[in-house]
Protein backbone atom coordinates (compact mmCIF):
# COMPACT_ATOMS: atom_id res chain seq x y z
CA UNK A 1 0.00 0.00 0.00
CA UNK A 2 2.58 2.22 0.82
CA UNK A 3 4.87 1.13 -2.42
CA UNK A 4 1.91 2.35 -4.17
CA UNK A 5 1.84 5.94 -2.50
CA UNK A 6 5.24 6.51 -3.20
CA UNK A 7 5.08 5.35 -6.85
CA UNK A 8 2.11 7.93 -7.31
CA UNK A 9 4.15 10.60 -5.58
CA UNK A 10 7.45 10.31 -7.52
CA UNK A 11 5.73 9.94 -11.13
CA UNK A 12 3.14 12.93 -10.46
CA UNK A 13 0.45 10.71 -10.88
CA UNK A 14 1.82 10.03 -14.53
CA UNK A 15 -0.41 7.27 -16.05
CA UNK A 16 -3.07 7.19 -13.50
CA UNK A 17 -4.68 10.44 -14.06
CA UNK A 18 -4.18 13.54 -16.69
CA UNK A 19 -5.63 16.04 -15.05
CA UNK A 20 -3.85 18.43 -12.80
CA UNK A 21 -7.39 19.15 -10.78
CA UNK A 22 -7.95 15.80 -10.36
CA UNK A 23 -4.29 14.93 -9.47
CA UNK A 24 -4.84 17.37 -6.37
CA UNK A 25 -7.59 15.92 -5.40
CA UNK A 26 -5.92 12.52 -4.82
CA UNK A 27 -3.01 13.84 -2.67
CA UNK A 28 -5.52 15.66 -0.63
CA UNK A 29 -7.71 12.38 -0.12
CA UNK A 30 -4.26 10.36 -0.15
CA UNK A 31 -2.69 12.57 2.80
CA UNK A 32 -6.16 12.22 4.50
CA UNK A 33 -6.22 8.47 4.62
CA UNK A 34 -2.80 9.07 5.92
CA UNK A 35 -3.44 10.67 8.79
CA UNK A 36 -6.79 8.50 9.48
CA UNK A 37 -4.25 5.42 9.75
CA UNK A 38 -1.36 7.54 12.02
CA UNK A 39 -4.70 8.30 13.91
CA UNK A 40 -6.13 4.94 14.52
CA UNK A 41 -2.55 3.34 15.24
CA UNK A 42 -1.99 5.65 17.62
CA UNK A 43 -5.44 5.18 19.57
CA UNK A 44 -5.16 1.46 18.99
CA UNK A 45 -1.83 1.22 21.32
CA UNK A 46 -3.42 3.80 23.59
CA UNK A 47 -5.99 1.85 24.30
CA UNK A 48 -4.43 -1.39 24.59
CA UNK A 49 -2.12 -0.28 27.49
CA UNK A 50 -5.14 2.00 28.82
CA UNK A 51 -7.25 -1.69 29.25
CA UNK A 52 -5.07 -3.75 31.13
CA UNK A 53 -4.06 -0.79 33.75
CA UNK A 54 -8.05 -0.22 33.96
CA UNK A 55 -9.27 -2.56 36.51
CA UNK A 56 -6.22 -1.55 38.69
CA UNK A 57 -6.71 2.13 38.45
CA UNK A 58 -10.77 1.56 38.67
CA UNK A 59 -11.68 4.17 41.79
CA UNK A 60 -7.87 4.05 43.58
CA UNK A 61 -4.62 3.59 42.51
CA UNK A 62 -4.73 -0.15 44.50
CA UNK A 63 -3.14 -2.77 43.52
CA UNK A 64 -6.02 -5.70 41.85
CA UNK A 65 -3.74 -8.21 41.19
CA UNK A 66 -4.53 -11.25 43.17
CA UNK A 67 -2.81 -11.58 46.19
CA UNK A 68 -2.43 -15.96 46.46
CA UNK A 69 -2.09 -18.22 43.72
CA UNK A 70 -5.27 -20.70 43.31
CA UNK A 71 -4.95 -24.55 44.29
CA UNK A 72 -6.52 -27.08 41.33
CA UNK A 73 -6.78 -30.43 41.16
CA UNK A 74 -4.47 -32.96 39.42
CA UNK A 75 -6.82 -32.07 36.55
CA UNK A 76 -6.91 -28.23 36.54
CA UNK A 77 -10.26 -27.82 38.63
CA UNK A 78 -10.03 -25.00 40.63
CA UNK A 79 -9.93 -26.10 44.57
CA UNK A 80 -9.35 -22.61 46.18
CA UNK A 81 -9.22 -18.96 44.47
CA UNK A 82 -9.05 -15.41 45.64
CA UNK A 83 -11.62 -13.00 43.80
CA UNK A 84 -11.88 -9.87 43.31
CA UNK A 85 -14.37 -7.47 44.63
CA UNK A 86 -14.41 -3.86 46.41
CA UNK A 87 -16.05 -1.74 49.16
CA UNK A 88 -17.63 1.04 48.01
CA UNK A 89 -16.65 3.78 51.04
CA UNK A 90 -17.37 7.21 51.80
CA UNK A 91 -15.14 9.71 53.25
CA UNK A 92 -18.04 12.83 53.97
CA UNK A 93 -15.38 15.66 54.92
CA UNK A 94 -13.49 15.15 51.57
CA UNK A 95 -16.37 15.37 49.80
CA UNK A 96 -16.85 18.70 47.20
CA UNK A 97 -19.96 18.62 45.33
CA UNK A 98 -22.23 16.85 47.77
CA UNK A 99 -25.14 16.88 45.45
CA UNK A 100 -23.60 14.58 42.63
CA UNK A 101 -22.25 12.06 45.32
CA UNK A 102 -25.54 11.90 47.07
CA UNK A 103 -27.01 11.06 43.51
CA UNK A 104 -24.27 8.57 42.20
CA UNK A 105 -24.50 6.74 45.91
CA UNK A 106 -28.53 6.31 45.07
CA UNK A 107 -27.70 5.26 41.86
CA UNK A 108 -25.46 2.72 42.60
CA UNK A 109 -27.37 1.72 45.76
CA UNK A 110 -30.67 2.03 44.89
CA UNK A 111 -32.26 -0.02 47.74
CA UNK A 112 -29.56 0.56 50.68
CA UNK A 113 -29.85 4.40 50.35
CA UNK A 114 -32.30 6.57 49.54
CA UNK A 115 -31.45 10.30 48.00
CA UNK A 116 -32.27 11.57 51.34
CA UNK A 117 -30.24 9.10 53.21
CA UNK A 118 -27.27 9.63 51.32
CA UNK A 119 -27.74 13.13 51.50
CA UNK A 120 -27.46 12.73 55.52
CA UNK A 121 -24.64 10.18 55.08
CA UNK A 122 -22.82 12.88 52.81
CA UNK A 123 -23.62 15.96 55.50
CA UNK A 124 -22.80 13.69 58.49
CA UNK A 125 -19.63 14.81 60.65
CA UNK A 126 -18.52 11.06 60.06
CA UNK A 127 -14.46 10.18 59.05
CA UNK A 128 -15.14 7.32 57.20
CA UNK A 129 -18.34 5.19 55.85
CA UNK A 130 -18.80 1.27 54.30
CA UNK A 131 -21.11 2.43 52.37
CA UNK A 132 -21.33 -1.35 50.44
CA UNK A 133 -18.97 -4.40 51.21
CA UNK A 134 -17.86 -6.83 48.39
CA UNK A 135 -20.07 -4.58 46.13
CA UNK A 136 -20.74 -5.73 42.81
CA UNK A 137 -19.13 -5.20 39.54
CA UNK A 138 -21.93 -3.22 37.96
CA UNK A 139 -21.90 -0.98 41.71
CA UNK A 140 -18.03 -0.40 41.09
CA UNK A 141 -18.34 0.35 37.66
CA UNK A 142 -20.43 3.50 38.23
CA UNK A 143 -18.77 4.96 41.37
CA UNK A 144 -16.00 4.32 39.69
CA UNK A 145 -17.04 6.18 36.06
CA UNK A 146 -18.32 9.20 38.48
CA UNK A 147 -14.57 9.65 39.61
CA UNK A 148 -15.86 11.55 42.98
CA UNK A 149 -13.64 12.97 45.75
CA UNK A 150 -14.38 11.38 48.90
CA UNK A 151 -16.44 8.33 47.42
CA UNK A 152 -14.07 5.74 46.72
CA UNK A 153 -13.45 1.77 45.88
CA UNK A 154 -11.59 0.03 48.11
CA UNK A 155 -9.91 -3.01 46.59
CA UNK A 156 -10.87 -6.32 49.15
CA UNK A 157 -9.79 -10.23 47.58
CA UNK A 158 -12.05 -13.29 49.48
CA UNK A 159 -10.42 -16.34 49.38
CA UNK A 160 -13.50 -19.29 47.49
CA UNK A 161 -13.80 -22.91 47.87
CA UNK A 162 -15.54 -23.78 44.79
CA UNK A 163 -15.98 -27.42 46.05
CA UNK A 164 -16.82 -26.23 49.76
CA UNK A 165 -16.73 -29.26 52.09
CA UNK A 166 -15.67 -32.07 49.50
CA UNK A 167 -12.20 -30.84 50.26
CA UNK A 168 -12.39 -29.04 53.43
CA UNK A 169 -9.82 -30.85 55.74
CA UNK A 170 -7.43 -30.89 52.91
CA UNK A 171 -7.37 -27.74 51.15
CA UNK A 172 -7.98 -25.95 54.51
CA UNK A 173 -8.92 -22.29 54.99
CA UNK A 174 -7.42 -18.92 55.60
CA UNK A 175 -7.58 -16.58 58.41
CA UNK A 176 -8.32 -13.22 58.10
CA UNK A 177 -5.07 -11.73 56.98
CA UNK A 178 -4.92 -13.38 54.30
CA UNK A 179 -2.48 -16.49 55.05
CA UNK A 180 -3.43 -20.18 55.23
CA UNK A 181 -4.30 -21.52 59.34
CA UNK A 182 -5.46 -25.42 57.92
CA UNK A 183 -4.38 -28.09 55.48
CA UNK A 184 -2.51 -27.03 52.48
CA UNK A 185 -3.57 -23.53 52.15
CA UNK A 186 -1.01 -23.53 55.72
CA UNK A 187 1.29 -26.31 54.56
CA UNK A 188 1.85 -24.50 51.20
CA UNK A 189 1.59 -21.00 52.38
CA UNK A 190 4.83 -19.74 51.38
CA UNK A 191 4.74 -21.02 47.77
CA UNK A 192 0.76 -19.47 47.51
CA UNK A 193 1.85 -16.26 48.31
CA UNK A 194 4.75 -15.57 46.41
CA UNK A 195 3.49 -17.08 43.57
CA UNK A 196 1.03 -16.64 40.82
CA UNK A 197 1.18 -19.92 38.99
CA UNK A 198 -1.39 -22.23 40.61
CA UNK A 199 -0.42 -24.94 43.16
CA UNK A 200 -1.34 -28.22 41.32
CA UNK A 201 -1.96 -31.40 44.15
CA UNK A 202 -2.24 -35.00 43.15
CA UNK A 203 -6.11 -35.09 44.23
CA UNK A 204 -8.33 -35.83 41.54
CA UNK A 205 -11.57 -33.95 42.64
CA UNK A 206 -13.74 -36.78 40.49
CA UNK A 207 -12.65 -39.46 42.55
CA UNK A 208 -12.50 -37.42 45.79
CA UNK A 209 -16.70 -37.02 45.10
CA UNK A 210 -17.04 -40.50 44.90
CA UNK A 211 -15.64 -41.46 48.40
CA UNK A 212 -17.09 -38.35 49.81
CA UNK A 213 -20.56 -39.66 48.63
CA UNK A 214 -19.84 -43.04 49.18
CA UNK A 215 -18.77 -42.56 52.96
CA UNK A 216 -21.90 -39.86 53.61
CA UNK A 217 -24.55 -42.58 52.81
CA UNK A 218 -21.98 -44.89 55.04
CA UNK A 219 -22.43 -43.01 57.65
CA UNK A 220 -25.75 -42.62 57.71
CA UNK A 221 -26.85 -46.15 56.82
CA UNK A 222 -24.98 -47.97 59.50
CA UNK A 223 -25.08 -44.58 61.77
CA UNK A 224 -21.59 -44.50 62.42
CA UNK A 225 -20.18 -41.24 64.45
CA UNK A 226 -17.26 -40.76 61.61
CA UNK A 227 -16.15 -41.93 57.96
CA UNK A 228 -12.48 -42.33 56.66
CA UNK A 229 -11.34 -42.98 52.86
CA UNK A 230 -7.84 -42.72 51.63
CA UNK A 231 -6.71 -43.63 48.19
CA UNK A 232 -2.76 -43.67 47.06
CA UNK A 233 -0.97 -44.22 44.19
CA UNK A 234 0.80 -47.16 45.26
CA UNK A 235 4.39 -46.71 43.16
CA UNK A 236 4.49 -42.52 43.71
CA UNK A 237 3.02 -41.84 46.57
CA UNK A 238 0.51 -39.07 45.71
CA UNK A 239 -2.53 -39.41 47.17
CA UNK A 240 -5.66 -39.42 45.35
CA UNK A 241 -8.02 -38.90 47.84
CA UNK A 242 -8.90 -38.05 50.90
CA UNK A 243 -11.99 -37.50 53.10
CA UNK A 244 -12.89 -37.42 56.44
CA UNK A 245 -16.27 -37.04 58.00
CA UNK A 246 -17.88 -35.16 59.51
CA UNK A 247 -16.50 -31.74 58.14
CA UNK A 248 -16.80 -28.18 57.72
CA UNK A 249 -17.95 -25.50 55.50
CA UNK A 250 -14.36 -23.80 55.18
CA UNK A 251 -16.11 -20.52 54.02
CA UNK A 252 -18.00 -20.46 57.02
CA UNK A 253 -16.30 -22.31 59.69
CA UNK A 254 -18.15 -21.13 62.23
CA UNK A 255 -21.10 -23.17 61.29
CA UNK A 256 -20.01 -26.30 62.13
CA UNK A 257 -18.40 -27.52 65.55
CA UNK A 258 -14.77 -27.06 66.03
CA UNK A 259 -14.26 -30.91 66.75
CA UNK A 260 -15.36 -31.43 62.83
CA UNK A 261 -12.49 -29.47 61.77
CA UNK A 262 -10.11 -32.54 62.45
CA UNK A 263 -8.48 -34.42 60.13
CA UNK A 264 -9.07 -38.19 61.44
CA UNK A 265 -6.67 -39.92 59.06
CA UNK A 266 -3.92 -37.90 60.58
CA UNK A 267 -4.84 -36.44 63.83
CA UNK A 268 -7.14 -40.06 64.92
CA UNK A 269 -5.43 -42.80 66.65
CA UNK A 270 -6.98 -45.82 66.46
CA UNK A 271 -6.97 -50.15 67.37
CA UNK A 272 -6.66 -51.06 63.44
CA UNK A 273 -7.61 -54.77 64.66
CA UNK A 274 -7.03 -57.44 62.18
CA UNK A 275 -5.44 -55.85 59.09
CA UNK A 276 -2.45 -55.74 61.65
CA UNK A 277 -2.50 -60.00 60.31
CA UNK A 278 -1.03 -58.83 57.37
CA UNK A 279 2.23 -57.21 59.63
CA UNK A 280 2.52 -60.82 61.73
CA UNK A 281 2.09 -62.95 58.69
CA UNK A 282 5.15 -61.32 56.90
CA UNK A 283 7.18 -61.27 60.09
CA UNK A 284 6.14 -65.30 60.37
CA UNK A 285 7.34 -65.41 56.55
CA UNK A 286 10.88 -64.07 57.25
CA UNK A 287 11.23 -65.75 60.11
CA UNK A 288 10.89 -68.99 58.44
CA UNK A 289 7.39 -70.37 60.37
CA UNK A 290 5.95 -72.71 58.01
CA UNK A 291 3.78 -74.92 60.31
CA UNK A 292 0.45 -75.38 61.22
CA UNK A 293 -1.27 -74.33 64.33
CA UNK A 294 -4.15 -75.65 66.63
CA UNK A 295 -6.80 -73.22 66.58
CA UNK A 296 -10.19 -75.35 67.49
CA UNK A 297 -10.53 -73.79 70.31
CA UNK A 298 -9.10 -70.24 72.46
CA UNK A 299 -5.70 -70.24 73.04
CA UNK A 300 -4.60 -70.35 76.67
CA UNK A 301 -1.10 -67.52 77.66
CA UNK A 302 0.11 -68.76 80.89
CA UNK A 303 1.59 -66.23 83.87
CA UNK A 304 4.96 -67.25 85.00
CA UNK A 305 3.56 -68.90 87.79
CA UNK A 306 1.75 -71.20 84.80
CA UNK A 307 -1.81 -70.02 85.53
CA UNK A 308 -4.21 -68.83 82.48
CA UNK A 309 -3.03 -65.09 81.90
CA UNK A 310 -5.10 -64.36 79.27
CA UNK A 311 -7.03 -66.46 76.50
CA UNK A 312 -7.50 -65.65 72.76
CA UNK A 313 -10.42 -66.37 71.07
CA UNK A 314 -11.94 -65.90 67.77
CA UNK A 315 -15.63 -64.30 67.07
CA UNK A 316 -18.41 -66.41 67.27
CA UNK A 317 -18.86 -66.40 63.36
CA UNK A 318 -15.63 -67.95 63.28
CA UNK A 319 -15.95 -71.41 61.58
CA UNK A 320 -12.85 -72.48 60.53
CA UNK A 321 -12.43 -75.02 57.94
CA UNK A 322 -10.07 -77.56 59.77
CA UNK A 323 -8.75 -77.47 63.58
CA UNK A 324 -4.64 -76.90 62.17
CA UNK A 325 -3.87 -74.09 60.02
CA UNK A 326 -0.66 -72.64 57.86
CA UNK A 327 0.26 -69.33 58.28
CA UNK A 328 -1.42 -68.26 55.32
CA UNK A 329 -4.42 -69.82 56.22
CA UNK A 330 -4.49 -68.30 59.43
CA UNK A 331 -4.46 -64.93 57.68
CA UNK A 332 -7.29 -66.15 55.02
CA UNK A 333 -9.51 -66.61 57.63
CA UNK A 334 -8.41 -64.11 60.28
CA UNK A 335 -7.96 -66.16 63.10
CA UNK A 336 -6.96 -64.55 66.49
CA UNK A 337 -5.79 -67.60 68.16
CA UNK A 338 -3.70 -68.35 65.10
CA UNK A 339 -2.12 -64.75 64.97
CA UNK A 340 -1.41 -65.45 68.90
CA UNK A 341 0.50 -68.76 68.46
CA UNK A 342 2.65 -67.00 65.50
CA UNK A 343 3.72 -63.91 67.45
CA UNK A 344 4.57 -66.00 70.25
CA UNK A 345 7.02 -68.20 68.11
CA UNK A 346 8.77 -64.99 66.95
CA UNK A 347 12.18 -64.39 68.61
CA UNK A 348 12.14 -61.49 70.95
CA UNK A 349 12.48 -57.98 69.82
CA UNK A 350 10.93 -59.11 66.28
CA UNK A 351 7.81 -56.55 66.40
CA UNK A 352 9.24 -53.89 68.16
CA UNK A 353 11.94 -53.84 65.06
CA UNK A 354 9.69 -54.41 62.53
CA UNK A 355 6.90 -51.88 63.70
CA UNK A 356 9.76 -49.84 63.75
CA UNK A 357 10.85 -50.57 60.52
CA UNK A 358 7.55 -49.43 58.79
CA UNK A 359 7.11 -46.39 61.10
CA UNK A 360 4.16 -47.43 63.32
CA UNK A 361 6.21 -46.79 66.59
CA UNK A 362 5.97 -42.47 65.71
CA UNK A 363 5.04 -39.50 64.45
CA UNK A 364 5.13 -39.20 60.44
CA UNK A 365 6.52 -36.18 59.28
CA UNK A 366 4.79 -36.03 56.10
CA UNK A 367 5.23 -32.88 53.40
CA UNK A 368 1.97 -31.97 53.82
CA UNK A 369 1.94 -32.12 57.72
CA UNK A 370 2.77 -34.41 60.64
CA UNK A 371 0.68 -37.02 62.30
CA UNK A 372 -0.43 -37.95 65.86
CA UNK A 373 2.03 -40.18 67.59
CA UNK A 374 0.83 -43.86 67.72
CA UNK A 375 -0.13 -45.29 71.20
CA UNK A 376 2.30 -48.18 71.73
CA UNK A 377 2.17 -50.97 74.75
CA UNK A 378 4.07 -50.22 77.99
CA UNK A 379 5.73 -53.57 78.06
CA UNK A 380 6.08 -56.45 75.56
CA UNK A 381 5.39 -59.50 77.64
CA UNK A 382 3.32 -62.41 75.95
CA UNK A 383 0.07 -61.52 76.26
CA UNK A 384 0.89 -57.82 74.54
CA UNK A 385 2.85 -59.62 72.09
CA UNK A 386 -0.65 -62.15 71.09
CA UNK A 387 -2.77 -58.97 71.04
CA UNK A 388 -0.38 -56.93 69.10
CA UNK A 389 -0.48 -59.67 66.17
CA UNK A 390 -4.50 -59.21 65.69
CA UNK A 391 -4.21 -54.98 66.20
CA UNK A 392 -4.89 -54.58 69.69
CA UNK A 393 -2.78 -52.86 72.54
CA UNK A 394 -1.52 -50.86 69.66
CA UNK A 395 -3.03 -47.35 68.03
CA UNK A 396 -2.24 -45.83 65.14
CA UNK A 397 -3.56 -43.20 62.50
CA UNK A 398 -5.00 -45.13 58.87
CA UNK A 399 -2.28 -43.17 57.90
CA UNK A 400 -0.04 -44.80 59.32
CA UNK A 401 -1.63 -48.27 58.12
CA UNK A 402 -2.27 -46.94 54.60
CA UNK A 403 1.35 -46.26 53.95
CA UNK A 404 2.61 -49.74 56.15
CA UNK A 405 0.05 -51.53 54.02
CA UNK A 406 1.44 -50.40 51.07
CA UNK A 407 4.88 -51.27 51.82
CA UNK A 408 3.86 -55.10 52.42
CA UNK A 409 1.95 -54.89 49.01
CA UNK A 410 3.95 -52.62 46.32
CA UNK A 411 7.01 -54.98 46.44
CA UNK A 412 8.38 -54.01 49.66
CA UNK A 413 8.93 -50.68 49.80
CA UNK A 414 8.26 -47.89 51.86
CA UNK A 415 6.83 -44.65 49.98
CA UNK A 416 5.90 -41.26 51.62
CA UNK A 417 2.97 -39.82 50.46
CA UNK A 418 2.70 -36.52 48.22
CA UNK A 419 -0.36 -34.17 48.28
CA UNK A 420 1.78 -32.59 44.72
CA UNK A 421 1.51 -34.30 41.32
CA UNK A 422 4.12 -35.94 40.58
CA UNK A 423 5.62 -36.59 37.16
CA UNK A 424 5.73 -40.77 35.95
CA UNK A 425 9.34 -41.77 37.17
CA UNK A 426 11.90 -43.09 39.89
CA UNK A 427 10.30 -42.31 43.27
CA UNK A 428 12.54 -42.79 45.91
CA UNK A 429 11.37 -45.21 49.16
CA UNK A 430 12.99 -47.76 52.25
CA UNK A 431 13.58 -51.48 51.41
CA UNK A 432 10.98 -53.17 54.28
CA UNK A 433 10.10 -56.23 53.21
CA UNK A 434 11.84 -58.49 50.26
CA UNK A 435 9.37 -58.53 47.02
CA UNK A 436 9.26 -62.52 47.21
CA UNK A 437 7.31 -61.96 50.57
CA UNK A 438 5.42 -59.18 48.87
CA UNK A 439 4.06 -61.20 46.52
CA UNK A 440 2.61 -63.94 48.65
CA UNK A 441 0.91 -61.64 50.69
CA UNK A 442 -0.68 -60.47 47.76
CA UNK A 443 -1.62 -63.77 46.87
CA UNK A 444 -4.02 -64.16 51.01
CA UNK A 445 -4.96 -60.80 49.73
CA UNK A 446 -6.46 -61.89 46.80
CA UNK A 447 -8.07 -64.91 48.19
CA UNK A 448 -9.75 -62.87 51.19
CA UNK A 449 -11.45 -60.77 48.44
CA UNK A 450 -12.11 -64.19 46.34
CA UNK A 451 -13.32 -66.29 49.23
CA UNK A 452 -13.54 -64.76 52.57
CA UNK A 453 -14.05 -61.38 54.54
CA UNK A 454 -13.70 -59.36 51.37
CA UNK A 455 -15.80 -61.20 49.05
CA UNK A 456 -18.29 -57.66 48.59
CA UNK A 457 -15.37 -55.31 47.46
CA UNK A 458 -14.69 -57.78 44.24
CA UNK A 459 -15.06 -55.80 40.89
CA UNK A 460 -15.42 -57.46 37.41
CA UNK A 461 -12.50 -57.28 35.00
CA UNK A 462 -10.01 -56.32 37.72
CA UNK A 463 -8.75 -58.97 40.37
CA UNK A 464 -8.75 -56.68 44.18
CA UNK A 465 -6.60 -57.94 47.47
CA UNK A 466 -7.88 -56.89 50.78
CA UNK A 467 -7.67 -57.45 54.60
CA UNK A 468 -10.37 -56.56 57.01
CA UNK A 469 -10.67 -55.56 60.13
CA UNK A 470 -13.02 -55.32 63.10
CA UNK A 471 -11.79 -53.78 66.30
CA UNK A 472 -13.87 -53.59 69.04
CA UNK A 473 -13.39 -50.41 71.35
CA UNK A 474 -11.92 -50.22 74.83
CA UNK A 475 -14.58 -47.64 77.19
CA UNK A 476 -12.92 -46.63 80.65
CA UNK A 477 -10.27 -49.63 80.61
CA UNK A 478 -13.29 -52.50 79.31
CA UNK A 479 -13.59 -54.17 75.91
CA UNK A 480 -17.31 -52.28 74.79
CA UNK A 481 -18.47 -55.08 73.06
CA UNK A 482 -21.30 -52.08 71.22
CA UNK A 483 -19.06 -50.20 69.89
CA UNK A 484 -16.28 -51.13 67.50
CA UNK A 485 -14.32 -49.54 64.41
CA UNK A 486 -14.53 -51.21 61.07
CA UNK A 487 -11.90 -51.21 58.48
CA UNK A 488 -11.20 -52.38 54.92
CA UNK A 489 -7.83 -52.15 52.99
CA UNK A 490 -7.63 -52.88 49.57
CA UNK A 491 -4.74 -53.36 46.84
CA UNK A 492 -5.35 -53.41 42.76
CA UNK A 493 -4.69 -55.29 40.65
CA UNK A 494 -3.58 -57.73 42.31
CA UNK A 495 -0.22 -59.09 40.12
CA UNK A 496 1.10 -55.21 40.17
CA UNK A 497 -0.72 -53.01 42.37
CA UNK A 498 -1.03 -49.36 41.21
CA UNK A 499 -2.93 -47.69 44.19
CA UNK A 500 -3.91 -48.88 47.95
CA UNK A 501 -7.41 -47.80 49.23
CA UNK A 502 -8.21 -47.76 53.00
CA UNK A 503 -11.93 -47.20 54.13
CA UNK A 504 -13.06 -47.15 57.80
CA UNK A 505 -16.08 -46.39 60.10
CA UNK A 506 -16.50 -45.73 63.36
CA UNK A 507 -18.85 -46.90 65.64
CA UNK A 508 -21.04 -48.10 62.44
CA UNK A 509 -24.67 -50.21 64.09
CA UNK A 510 -26.11 -53.52 62.65
CA UNK A 511 -28.79 -52.89 60.36
CA UNK A 512 -31.80 -55.77 58.78
CA UNK A 513 -29.39 -56.60 55.97
CA UNK A 514 -26.51 -57.31 58.33
CA UNK A 515 -28.88 -59.21 60.59
CA UNK A 516 -27.62 -56.82 63.47
CA UNK A 517 -24.13 -57.82 62.69
CA UNK A 518 -21.67 -54.74 62.73
CA UNK A 519 -18.38 -56.86 61.42
CA UNK A 520 -16.35 -54.85 58.74
CA UNK A 521 -17.61 -57.60 56.08
CA UNK A 522 -21.37 -55.95 56.11
CA UNK A 523 -19.94 -52.13 56.38
CA UNK A 524 -16.67 -51.06 55.49
CA UNK A 525 -16.11 -53.65 52.68
CA UNK A 526 -19.36 -52.99 50.66
CA UNK A 527 -18.84 -49.65 50.94
CA UNK A 528 -15.43 -50.03 49.40
CA UNK A 529 -16.65 -52.03 46.89
CA UNK A 530 -18.98 -49.18 45.62
CA UNK A 531 -16.48 -46.64 45.90
CA UNK A 532 -13.89 -48.71 43.48
CA UNK A 533 -16.81 -49.90 41.27
CA UNK A 534 -17.12 -45.78 40.34
CA UNK A 535 -13.82 -44.54 40.41
CA UNK A 536 -11.69 -47.89 38.17
CA UNK A 537 -13.27 -46.47 35.12
CA UNK A 538 -11.81 -42.76 35.98
CA UNK A 539 -8.19 -44.75 37.29
CA UNK A 540 -7.90 -46.61 34.37
CA UNK A 541 -9.39 -44.58 31.64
Amino acid sequence: MFEVGKDIFKRGFKGFVADATARGRLRFIYSLFIIAFLIFTVRTLWLGIQGTDRSRLAGADAEWTAKRADIIDRNGDILAKNIMSGHITLRPQAVKDRDKVAATIHQALPYQYSLADALKLVNSSRKFVYLKKYASDAQRNIIAQAKLQGLEIEPVQTRRYPKRRLFSHVIGFVGNDGHGLEGAERVYDDYLSENQDPLQLSLDARIQSVFYEQLSFAMQKYQAKAAMGLLMNSRTGEMIAMVSLPDFDPENISLDPATNRMFKPMRGVFEMGSIFKVFNTAMAMENGINKEYYIAEPFKIPDKFGRTAAKIGDVRSFKPPRPNLTVEEIMLHSCNAGSAQIALDLPDGTQKEFFHRIHLDEPLKLEFGTTERPLMPAKWGPVEKATLSFGHGISVTPMHLLLAVNSMTNGGIYIYPTLLKRNVGVVKGERVLSDEISARLRAIMLRIAEETSGKQARIAGIQIGGKTATAEKYVNGKVDHKRNLTAFAGIFPVAAPQYTILVILDEPKGTKESFGLRTAAWNAVPTAGKILDSILPLLFE
